[in-house]
């Protein structure tokens, strides 16, 4: 790592010790310690889940392949990192301790994971233990992770504020993404299935199921109306139509999120179609600004999407009857994004405040993942969408809005699945900064 990431992450575990001794101090603990997560295995089998890394703990290290280990930070003394290092034969062990953070730590390096009790506080009443139930230690479970709900309401709430190290990060973890993205277009316009278009995606990103911050969505034709599509058929369709893929990259914890669509044809009403969405998209990334309430931006995103729906005569009714009645929302089911960071789909969307509480979901906007007001330093998704869904479009003949519809466009477009244009968004003291939009440009 260059000499200015390693400042950007000095920096950033200041602002981690930072918040922790503030979380702490919320809570009434001495100590915050964080397991770094445990394998799980499959019932009646030895075959292990694939293993993911504690969110606490990857927001101080760069570390996502260290099961059994621990980190401690008390506040007033160097934070502690108790490194789980098996002796073992039949797996991969983690290397010895290297890279920027080791200067930062005191390291306790472990070969047995029960062997983490001498190095912990001694009194666990006395800390906040954040992680899942399977990392408990001790004969009588001492060392079980307790979650006091201060602690993690404060750690939550301001993680949505990313550092300008995390911000780097996430990047990094776009160039990958790009790069999976440029191969899985090549792979399309070649003809590839979807199963083929993953592989050449995986090879490009140089990165395998494992890796990816989540599973990737590669869609052909009608698949492209399922929202979380993943089944990835072995065999290309006879006619290949159109193409989405959701698909994001990983650096050092971080995640990325892009989801492209395209057309075959590339003077097709369709590809029309995909190029307004991109327009709407962009106007609505410019909207990503300090004090703009993130709810705002997927309501205005429902009046520009019905307007393409009405341009392109799929609706009978205006954009605003189309809002109001619902209509839009059988075209556009999902949010329009949410934050993102060391998880997807990061956590405290809802959150009023450091303090806890709930800000409500807009009305009739059930699958929104974020309503908090933007400030600089968060990083949002914004992912307009248009699909053709049966159930959906005949819940409107149920709910008697079928006049609203121009079925006979909405079958001339089915074949096609759908739309989605998703992008990764800084939020800043100006000008918002599209790290996707900058990956796709670098080339």
């Amino acid at each position: 790592m260059s000499a200015d990431h390693s400042r950007l992450y000095a920096d950033h575990l200041a602002t981690q010790r930072a918040r922790a001794d503030i979380a702490l101090e919320r809570g009434g603990f001495d100590h915050l310690v964080v397991p770094s997560g445990t394998l799980h295995y499959q019932v009646f089998d030895d075959r292990d889940y694939p293993y993911a890394v504690n969110p606490h703990f990857k927001a101080w290290l760069p570390l996502n392949s260290i099961p059994g280990s621990w980190l401690v930070c008390t506040p007033g003394e160097r934070p502690k990192v108790i490194y789980l290092q098996p002796h073992d034969y039949w797996h991969v062990v983690p290397q010895a301790p290297n890279g920027d953070w080791v200067e930062h730590f005191d390291i306790h390096i472990i070969r047995n994971a029960e062997d983490a009790k001498q190095h912990l506080p001694k009194n666990a009443s006395r800390c906040a233990i954040l992680g899942e139930a399977q990392s408990a230690l001790g004969a009588y479970g001492a060392f079980a992770p307790n979650n006091p709900q201060p602690v993690l309401d404060y750690l939550h709430y301001q993680r949505g504020y990313k550092t300008p190290y995390e911000i780097e990060m996430m990047r990094e973890a776009t160039r990958v993404g790009v790069r999976g993205h440029r191969a899985a277009e090549r792979a399309f316009r070649a003809g590839a299935s979807e199963f083929g278009i993953h592989l050449a995606y995986c090879q490009a990103a140089r990165q395998d199921a494992n890796d990816l911050p989540y599973n990737n969505i590669i869609a052909l034709n009608e698949h492209g109306a399922i929202l979380h599509y993943t089944d990835r058929d072995r065999m290309p369709p006879t006619k290949i139509l159109s193409f989405l893929i959701d698909a994001g990259g990983s650096h050092r914890g971080y995640a990325s999120d892009i989801t492209r669509t395209y057309a075959s044809d590339a003077g097709g009403e369709f590809q029309a179609m995909i190029d307004a969405v991109d327009v709407a998209q962009l106007e609505m990334c410019a909207q990503v600004r300090a004090g703009t309430d993130y709810a705002r931006i997927h309501l205005d995103a429902h009046f520009a999407l019905a307007r393409i729906l009405r341009d392109f005569k799929l609706i009978n009714v205006s954009p605003d009857v189309a809002v109001e009645t619902g209509v839009s929302s059988a075209f556009f089911p999902h949010g329009i994004g949410h934050g993102i960071g060391l998880q997807v789909h990061d956590v405290a969307g809802f959150a009023a405040s450091d303090a806890g509480g709930t800000i409500a979901k807009p009305e009739g906007h059930p699958f929104l993942r974020l309503t908090r007001e933007l400030g600089p330093g968060m990083v949002v998704t914004i992912e307009p969408g248009i699909y053709f869904i049966d159930m959906l479009l005949d819940e409107l003949k149920d709910k008697g809005l079928g006049p609203s519809v121009n079925w006979d466009r909405v079958t001339t477009f089915k074949p096609f699945g759908g739309i989605r244009i998703e992008d990764d968004v800084v939020c800043t003291e100006g000008e918002p900064i599209n790290l996707t939009r900058e990956g796709f440009a670098a080339g």
